[in-house]
């Protein structure tokens, strides 16, 4: 227990026990003076015990507010007992008769306060604990009677009384006492059993001991005629109801220990095995001195509650050589389960190292090896035990050395801390692996006592996402910067620049060029650009970007003091490179170049720009081509169209204009269809069909393909449905999603609204989305896409490789299918780097768990060297063009025939 410092109350009682005493030793006044005082003390000491006990029975609840309340009632009915006594000694002056009514009220304070001390909430206990606990009080129940028989009750009896009822009043006393001290000793050897323990259980049980020997001293007074108020025995009443008003003060007193107690409690629990043993010892001691005292001894009594006794003591013992072997197997039990726990643990450890797509290593403060994992031989190609005691300098070269010592160095006084580096690390083979290398300070840890390097190869990745990169910032044909790169580095110039006419930039497409290409073909229109790509390079200034957007479109940036009047003179020298004519295939072509112009003047920011360039060059194609236009505010009236086309696209969807087409995806492993790619169309009432490519982009720019793209939803999930009816197939619906739709609102409670309203089950939905998705916004996209796979929807990143494709983006976000790009497919069948290109993609797709998928095969060679390359799904004209419902339920039902052979 826990001492606190003594408050001012606490000061106080023990200065009015202190005062009363003195005052009872001295008899000050005389002995009237003496009684009486001791008299009215008695009576207020009594009465502010039982009411403090009410009063903290009020602020409590359960059955602490019952216990609270019969402890009250027992001194309140001691005052009772007090104050008549009073009455008729003080007041009216006469003898107080015994037995009488006094005698009513101090006998009653033994059933309340018994049934107080009863009530008091002890933790819950099994059964053989509770019958150790009957059988606990029981043994100090009988030791108490024992000691009390030996001390009062046999030479009350012996000696009688002048009646009857005044010896059963007087057995009264001694027998309530027993009880009493029986209960307390009981209780607090059982809240102490249970790990609680109070302080103010033990005043009380010290004030129950002070009553009890104050009633037996009294008994034996009285029986002798000795006892009169205001003498010394009038002390022990007092301080027992002192300390049981001490019990109820005590700040935040409950009759079982507040938390903070519980580890000292906990600690006193030998206490609650002593008490049965120290009172039966006392009852022992207590006999052996009255039979050497008087030399008798009472063989009924006596020699009874030593045989009940010894009885009590071998069944307590036989109950704690019991709970002691249940005890033994629960822990054997425990111990066995931990020990299995702790195997699976470790084998499971073992599994996952060995497993690992990491090398696992720990090495001393001196960086020499003392453990190496398995997996070290799988990844860098060393046998774990040529590494052991060898420095890491010996293992990764000198090249990596100096980055690895500088990391251990900057974690060397952090506790768990941590460093990651990437390096070039020697394959056992001699080629040098770029590796990254995260290293963990765990020296201060007993159980590992060095650095903790988790090393991983990531050379084929870093590889992988370098050459997307340069795909994504260059065109592939041409070797160009691509628009992507074009556009950053617009965005830088425009940033640089002090003027805003610092930067311009000309966007230039080539005229005649869509007839060439149609009369002689793609190869020879290809072949052209690739000339007109050679021809830009040499006509711009060094610094300059050049940039092929697509098709016959490119840009050039020019950045300089002069910007506006520099690139009239770069489109200068361009028209005049491309007017002389082109060798393609023998033939002599000739092909001219409209260019537009704008300067940062006119616009405020990237997308300005090019719009204005843009404006321009239509400006000077429209004026018969061949020419160069620079941008002029008039040329907004262009844009009137497009406006008339988003207008009447707002209506679409209420005229129902919209329809959608269907494109199957083929598994290429048996040829079967198994899904189909949504595409919406647009028939215009007047304009005929409508390209996507004309409207899609409006869609996105205004905002209307959140509700576009929840009308195809539904529509293909209805679809789904439809052909599914009667059928065991389980087609797979793709539908294409917008970053705008993951801006505008919860995604995932749309999808889970439609496949409610439709029925298609969730695993049939597939919605596909490009990287502009994983780059925007990246953690509230992050988190809408972990609630759509939540829901069970697949998820595919189409046209993967045409944007940044960061592996980390791939590593982090849910996603299951890999869409191959057009692009890369179109070159298959020509260059083995092309070819090693898509190999690449499709095993990093399989390395990630994730489905790859090959769009835009329109030729045999294609679709050969894809099931080669080990594609899983394949899509495209030379299987299908997107069809209307009913001819793709009727393409659903025939099959693709001779479209698509499997090898046999």
């Amino acid at each position: 227990m826990r001492f606190r410092h003594p408050g001012r109350g606490t000061l106080g009682v023990v200065a009015l026990v202190v005062a009363f005493a003195a005052w009872m030793v001295g008899g000050f006044g005389g002995e009237l003076v003496t009684r009486t005082a001791s008299n009215i003390a008695t009576v207020l000491i009594t009465a502010a015990a039982g009411t403090a006990c009410l009063l903290r029975a009020a602020r409590g609840r359960g059955r602490m507010r019952a216990a609270w309340t019969g402890i009250g009632l027992g001194g309140l009915s001691y005052t009772a007992g007090a104050a008549t006594w009073t009455w008729i000694e003080t007041v009216q002056g006469r003898e107080v008769p015994s037995p009488g009514l006094t005698d009513v009220f101090y006998l009653c304070m033994v059933p309340l306060t018994a049934v107080g001390l009863l009530v008091v909430p002890v933790a819950r206990q099994s059964l053989a604990n509770r019958v150790r606990s009957i059988v606990d009080g029981m043994m100090i129940g009988c030791s108490l009677l024992l000691i009390s028989w030996i001390a009062v009750i046999g030479p009350l009896l012996s000696e009688g009384a002048e009646t009857t009822a005044g010896l059963y009043v007087l057995l009264g006393y001694p027998l309530g006492d027993v009880v009493l001290v029986t209960i307390v000793l009981y209780m607090i050897a059982l809240q102490r059993r249970g790990g609680q323990g109070s302080g103010s259980l033990m005043l009380i049980g010290a004030a129950m001991l002070v009553i009890a020997t104050a009633d037996s001293l009294y008994v034996f007074m009285t029986l002798h005629g000795d006892y009169a108020s205001g003498g010394l025995l009038d002390i022990a009443w007092f301080v027992a109801f002192s300390l049981v008003l001490l019990a109820a003060r005590r700040p935040g007193s409950d009759l079982t220990q507040p938390a903070s107690e519980a580890q000292d409690a906990a600690e006193q629990r030998p206490f609650a095995m002593l008490v049965p043993y120290g009172v039966v010892l006392a009852a022992l001691v207590c006999s052996v001195v009255f039979y050497a005292v008087t030399g008798q001894a009472d063989v009924f009594f006596v020699g009874g509650s030593r045989t009940v006794l010894i009885i009590l003591i071998i069944v307590r013992q036989l109950l704690t050589l019991l709970e002691n072997r249940h005890l033994t197997r629960q822990l054997e039990a425990r111990v066995a389960k931990r020990s299995i726990e702790l195997q699976a643990s470790e084998a499971r450890f073992r599994a996952l190292v060995l497993q690992s797509s990491e090398s696992v290593a720990v090495i001393d403060a001196d960086t020499k090896i003392f453990f190496q994992s398995e997996s070290v031989e799988r990844i860098f190609g060393y046998p774990p035990s040529m590494l052991l005691g060898l420095t890491l300098v010996d293992v990764v070269g000198h090249r990596a050395a100096p980055s690895i010592a500088a990391g251990i160095q900057s974690i060397r006084d952090q506790q768990l801390g941590v460093v990651v580096l990437e390096v070039p690390i020697r394959h056992y083979n001699g080629r040098i692996r770029l590796a990254e290398m995260t290293i963990t300070n765990l020296l201060h840890d007993p159980a590992v006592g060095g650095y903790v390097l988790n090393t991983r190869d990531i050379h084929d990745a870093r590889e992988l996402q370098e050459q997307l990169m340069h795909e994504a910032y260059h065109d592939s044909l041409t070797g160009l910067a691509s628009r992507a790169l074009f556009r950053e580095r617009a965005h830088e110039a425009l940033d640089r620049g002090t003027q805003a006419d610092d930067v311009a930039i000309l966007v230039l497409d080539l005229d005649g060029f869509k007839e060439i290409n149609d009369s002689l073909g793609h190869a020879a229109g290809d072949a052209l650009l690739l000339q007109v790509a050679d021809r830009l390079r040499t006509a711009v200034r060094e610094g300059d970007t050049v940039a092929r957007f697509g098709g016959d479109e490119f840009g050039v940036l020019i950045e300089s003091i002069a910007a506006r009047a520099d690139a009239e003179a770069v489109a200068g020298r361009i028209a005049a490179a491309l007017e002389e004519h082109f060798v393609v295939g023998g033939r002599d072509l000739r092909v001219a170049v409209s260019i537009g112009l704008a300067s940062g003047a006119d616009a405020d920011g990237i997308d300005q720009l090019v719009r204005n360039a843009d404006l321009a060059m239509y400006r000077a194609k429209s004026a018969g081509g061949a020419g160069l236009a620079a941008y002029d505010p008039q040329m907004l009236s262009g844009l009137l169209q497009r406006l008339e086309l988003e207008a009447d696209l707002r209506l679409a969807l209420e005229r129902d204009e919209l329809a959608l087409h269907y494109q199957p995806t083929v598994d290429l492993r048996t040829g079967e269809i198994i899904g189909f790619e949504a595409l919406v169309r647009w028939h215009h009432p007047t304009r005929g069909i409508v390209s996507p490519l004309d409207f899609i982009g409006i869609a996105e720019a205004t905002g209307l393909i959140v509700p576009m793209g929840r009308w195809v939803l539904a529509e293909a999930c209805r679809q789904a449905v439809a052909w599914g009816a009667g059928s065991t197939r389980r087609l797979k619906m793709s539908v294409n999603v917008s970053v705008r739709q993951f801006e505008h609102g919860d995604l995932s409670a749309t999808v889970a609204e439609v496949l409610a309203e439709t029925g298609l089950p969730v695993d049939q939905l597939c919605l596909e989305m490009t990287e502009s998705v994983l780059l925007t916004d990246t953690d509230e996209n992050l988190t809408q896409l972990v609630r759509l796979k939540a829901l069970g929807v697949t998820l595919a990143m189409d046209d993967f490789g045409t944007g940044y494709s960061s592996l980390a983006y791939l590593r982090r976000y849910p996603m299951d299918i890999l869409k191959i790009d057009r692009s890369f497919v179109d070159r298959l069948g020509g260059e083995l780097e092309d070819e090693a290109l898509v190999r690449t993609i499709v095993r990093l797709g399989k390395s990630l768990g994730m489905t790859t998928v090959a769009e835009g095969i329109e030729e045999k060679v294609q679709l050969a060297a894809l099931r080669e390359l080990g594609c899983d799904v394949a899509q495209g004209y030379l299987l299908s063009r997107p069809l209307p419902a009913a001819d793709a339920g009727r393409l659903l039902a025939e099959g693709l025939g001779a479209q698509v052979t499997v090898p046999a």
